[in-house]
């Protein structure tokens, strides 16, 4: 059987790179795009490299941006175009191969082991794909390349993005000498928490955790420390799947608000209307949880305040008014009453709606999600804000903010 060929291919700066192929006479000027100023939201969403090179983090705030690079030019995102952008991108990558499985907006899997017989070797191929993605979009795509997904995400973050030609192939019989002597930092899916414990542990390489005996790891840290042990061998039996979405664990929904809310009638505002997301895009996928989590984030940038609780209900739920009554319940039991910021809802433990749980005591439930699905009918033919609660007229409201936008952001 041939050896498995499988890429990462990584969009550099996307929603940047995507203005500046608009805005064209700025190609030589530092670009980033940036919430609205005014707003909470008013950070750094993508910074092109020219920014970059100034010092500009995705993340920091836009008037911090401004002070390290005065003459930056400023864009708002528009969601629609890098949509529309990722899945033209899905199409070019498609004439090569029909295995590719997008990762996030801007990363997507493909597998290319029999695509060689058509177009070549792997750096062939992935040559091929940079000018299709340029000629077509004026995105520069770098590529990882490796015989299974882990070494493909690790050869592009770690070394395709410091290459001039944004290509590495990261070969599985090299990664003891190029991969296990880099930081534990730079291991895909070890986060800043599983790195501190790992550093307690004297394991502050890759390779400190590949030598470490896979016993002591799965004893200390469980599934997740396995998986960070094979990872650090390179190891990864999962496929290049089409159904990637299959299987979802959970529907969340939140916000960062455009201003501190300090009073609780106003806060349940907001948060019926994030339960109403929530539960509508459940009723969309068919499925209804029965663990409602409720995350709230104090105001303070600098002192953390908030917390992330959770309840597992009797019975799983896509009903809107039941699973705002337990998000009301886990916020009025830990709210310690100080001004927050942002707020986030999630139904997880996600089963099927095709069977509901009858109970003499509930006789009015499946008409309340009969109801549901009736208002979604609605909603999707008139729009989001046809039909809205009495609430979310309220000034406290975000309802119609957040109809206009698509991922957090206008389109």
């Amino acid at each position: 059987m041939m050896k498995k060929v499988i890429f990462l291919v990584d969009m550099q700066s996307f929603f940047a790179s995507v203005e500046k192929a608009k805005y064209y006479h700025h190609l030589n000027q530092p670009l980033v795009v940036s919430g609205d100023p005014e707003r909470r939201s008013g950070v750094i969403l993508a910074a092109c490299p020219l920014a970059k090179q100034a010092g500009i983090k995705n993340g920091e705030r836009l008037w911090e941006a401004r002070e390290k690079c005065p003459n930056l030019i400023s864009v708002p995102p528009h969601m629609q175009e890098y949509i529309d952008n990722s899945l033209a991108i899905t199409d070019i990558l498609k004439s090569i191969t029909d295995l590719v499985e997008p990762y996030s907006i801007d990363e997507q899997f493909m597998d290319v082991t029999y695509s060689q017989k058509l177009f070549g070797t792997p750096e062939d191929i992935a040559r091929h794909i940079q000018h299709e993605i340029y000629l077509k979009l004026r995105v520069f795509a770098r590529v990882g390349i490796g015989e299974n997904k882990v070494l493909a995400k690790m050869a592009c973050d770690t070394f395709s993005k410091h290459k001039p030609n944004g290509i590495f192939h990261l070969k599985k019989d090299e990664i003891e000498n190029v991969l296990w002597p880099l930081p534990i930092e730079k291991l895909f899916r070890a986060g800043s928490k599983m790195v501190r414990h790992l550093q307690r542990r004297a394991i502050r390489t890759i390779g400190d955790l590949a030598l470490t005996d896979v016993a002591k790891i799965k004893k200390e840290w469980g599934i997740h420390g396995q998986v960070l042990w094979m990872n650090a061998h390179g190891i990864d039996y999962s496929p290049v799947s089409l159904s990637t979405t299959d299987g979802q664990k959970g529907i969340g929904n939140g916000m960062t608000l455009p201003r501190d809310y300090h009073e609780i009638t106003d806060i349940k505002v907001v948060l019926l209307e994030l339960c109403e997301e929530v539960c509508r895009r459940a009723r969309h996928a068919h499925v209804m949880g029965q663990t409602i989590t409720l995350g709230v984030t104090g105001s303070s940038y600098h002192i953390k305040t908030g917390f992330h609780r959770q309840i597992t209900i009797p019975d799983p739920t896509n009903i809107t008014l039941e699973t705002y009554r337990f998000a009301c319940e886990l916020f009025e039991t830990f709210w310690d009453g100080q001004p927050i910021r942002r707020l986030h809802v999630s139904l997880t433990n996600l089963v099927s709606d095709d069977s509901i749980q009858l109970s003499l005591f509930k006789e009015k439930r499946p008409d309340q999600i009969k109801l549901g699905y009736e208002t979604d009918k609605i909603l999707t033919k008139y729009g989001k804000t046809s039909l809205v609660r009495a609430s979310s007229l309220l000034a406290s409201s975000q309802a119609k903010d957040r109809a206009a936008k698509i991922g957090g952001h206008y389109k």
